[in-house]
Formats: C-alpha cells, sequence, structure tokens
C-alpha cells in the first residue's frame, strides 16, 4: 500500500540551509518538476526575500550553491535554477531510487518540510537509514497509508506513535479518572516525559486526520 508521509529534515549541509541560516525572514520552496533525473543537483528554487541582492551575496557564499541562475524577479520573489556542490546532502536520490515522488517540499526553521509519496513503508525506512547514515535528522511528522481495501491500516500513526497510544491506553492512561501518569507511560517504553507527550499528540492527531476529518492528500 502505497504511503504520504510530511517529514522535517536538518543538517547544516542541505541545500541552501546556510542562506536560511543566515537571512531572516527568507522563505524557499522547490518548484515540482514533472520530470526527475536520478543524478540531478540542480533544481528550480522560488524563494521570497526582500533584498535581491543580499540574498545573491549569500548564495555566492553558501557551501551548498555550486552555480545559480536567475529566471525571474517580481515583487520580492526570484525563481532560480540553482546547482548544488558534490558536499550537499540531497534526500532526492534516494527518494528517486525508493520509486517515491518529492509532492512538496519548503523551508521550515533551520531545515527543510517535506511531503513524499511513496510505494511502502519500506521505501520510508530505507529514506530513514539514509538520513541515519548521513547525520540528518529526520523527523516523521505524519504519515497516512493512500488506500483503504484489506490488509491492516496504520490509520495515519507511525510504529512509534502506534506504541506510544498502545502502551498508553493498556496502562490506563486515558481512563477517567487516570490509572497512570505521563511520567509512568514514558518510563514504560524509556522516554522522557516531553517526548512522550508529544509522541501522544502527534498520534491523536494523526489517527483524528485518519479516521473522522476528511482531509486532502
Amino acid at each position: 500500500m502505497s504511503i504520504t508521509t510530511k517529514i522535517h529534515i536538518e543538517h547544516e549541509r542541505l541545500a541552501l540551509v546556510p542562506t536560511l541560516q543566515n537571512l531572516e525572514d527568507i522563505a524557499i520552496r522547490v518548484i515540482t518538476q514533472g520530470n526527475t533525473d536520478p543524478g540531478s543537483t540542480v533544481f528550480p528554487f522560488l524563494i521570497e526575500y526582500r533584498d535581491r541582492d543580499r540574498l545573491e551575496e549569500m548564495l555566492d557564499a553558501d557551501p551548498t550553491v555550486q552555480s545559480y541562475e536567475l529566471v525571474d524577479w517580481t515583487d520580492q520573489t526570484g525563481i532560480y535554477y540553482i546547482e548544488h556542490t558534490p558536499e550537499t546532502k540531497l534526500i532526492s536520490t534516494v527518494v528517486t531510487d525508493v520509486n517515491g515522488f518529492l509532492v512538496h517540499t519548503e523551508t521550515k526553521g533551520n531545515g527543510w518540510l517535506v511531503r513524499l509519496l511513496l510505494p511502502d513503508r519500506e521505501a520510508l525506512n530505507t529514506i530513514w537509514e539514509y538520513a541515519n547514515e548521513n547525520d540528518i535528522s529526520l523527523d516523521i511528522i505524519e504519515i497516512y497509508g493512500n488506500t483503504d481495501t484489506g490488509g491492516e491500516s496504520s490509520y495515519g500513526l507511525t510504529d512509534e506513535q502506534l506504541t506510544a497510544l498502545i502502551t498508553a491506553y493498556e496502562h490506563g492512561y486515558f481512563g477517567e479518572p487516570r490509572d497512570i501518569s505521563l511520567n509512568e507511560v514514558a518510563d514504560e517504553i524509556g522516554l522522557s516525559s516531553t517526548a512522550m507527550s508529544g509522541r501522544l499528540r502527534r498520534g491523536m492527531r494523526n489517527l483524528i486526520a485518519a479516521t473522522i476529518i476528511d482531509r486532502e492528500v
């Protein structure tokens, strides 16, 4: 069963992250292309920033940028073709290798928020392993199965979120009154209370989105 997942990735040598870290109020997204060369290091970007000269100074200094070409600049928004240096860390290659698609890619915080369409969970595991091998921080924010015919449904949950919810349920965390505290539930699976709280919150959000709310994939 194919899946749609939203992930957030961070590393100081991800594409354009040095520029992102040095310019406030900049917004960058990858312009989706119909065809993707698996080995390509040249991508079109839409960049919103108030000062074109300052932006291009940063692109000149950015160690992830080999070269760039301005296609259009209108109302503080530029479209650039950017070629990345060999040292730039990209996930596009591994996504293509597993027959996946980058549906939407935009900057968030000091990294990239990416929505992926993947053939199965094994493809996501491959991307996860690639990120670990390259010291890329990867946080799975949402994951949905794209069909509801046959088989086991993930109900929009990652394996970690499913474990957290089941553990909390089985130990009475959702009881009224509660039979166990958040700290005690967290201890059951070796997490901090903060991490457990976030995992439960994201899990419940994904569960609601997958089973109650009409959503657009």
